[in-house]
C-alpha cells in the first residue's frame, strides 16, 4: 500500500513517477508483495507550490479527502502484514493516508511503514499510525526522496537491509 505524488516535487523537479511509488516498487520487488496504490480522487495540483497549499489546508482542517485503492484491494483484507508507504509532509503522512487508515479493521495486522522524505525521516508517523489503527506498527524505513528517485541501487540496498532486519 502506498500513496505517492508525481508532478513537481521538492528536490527532484517534475517527475512522472513519484518518489514513494519508486520506493514501493523496490519493496514489492524484494518481497513479492502486491502493489496497491492509494490515490486521492481529486488529484493534488501538478505544481509544487499549489500542491503544498492544498495539502497545508487539508492538514489544518484535519481533512479526510476521498480516495481510491488501485490494485488488488482484496489482498489487503486477507494480509496479516501490510507495507504502508507515503511521503513525509511537515513531519507526518499526507491526509489521504489517514482516510485510508480510518474505518478499517486492523485487528491482527502488522504495519511496516516506509516513507520518502528530505530530512525529517519517519517523523511522527509510526505513533500516528498506531493511534489511528491499533495495529502493531514495526520499525519503518525512511529513504530520501532524491535517492528513491535518482539512485535505484542505494534504494534497493536500503530496502533489502530493512526487510532482512525485520525478518521478512
Amino acid at each position: 500500500m502506498y500513496f505517492s505524488r508525481a508532478g513537481e516535487n521538492y528536490g527532484v523537479g517534475n517527475v512522472k513517477v513519484g518518489n514513494t511509488a519508486k520506493l514501493a516498487e523496490a519493496i514489492a520487488e524484494e518481497t513479492d508483495a502486491p502493489l496497491i496504490e492509494i490515490t486521492r480522487n481529486e488529484p493534488y495540483p501538478e505544481g509544487y507550490d499549489e500542491a503544498t497549499s492544498v495539502a497545508q489546508d487539508e492538514r489544518r482542517d484535519n481533512a479526510r479527502p476521498q480516495i481510491t485503492l488501485n490494485g488488488d484491494a482484496d489482498a489487503l483484507e486477507s494480509a496479516g502484514t501490510i507495507f504502508l508507504g507515503y511521503p513525509i509532509w511537515w513531519g507526518d503522512a499526507p491526509m489521504p493516508i489517514y482516510t485510508f487508515l480510518e474505518g478499517r479493521d486492523w485487528a491482527g495486522k502488522t504495519i511496516h511503514p516506509f516513507c520518502t522524505h528530505e530530512g525529517s525521516g519517519l517523523g511522527s508517523t509510526p505513533n500516528n499510525i498506531a493511534d489511528a489503527t491499533g495495529a502493531i506498527v514495526k520499525t519503518g524505513l525512511a529513504v530520501r526522496g532524491t535517492d528513491a528517485q535518482n539512485n535505484a541501487d542505494k534504494t534497493a540496498k536500503a530496502v533489502s537491509e530493512w526487510i532482512a532486519k525485520a525478518g521478512l
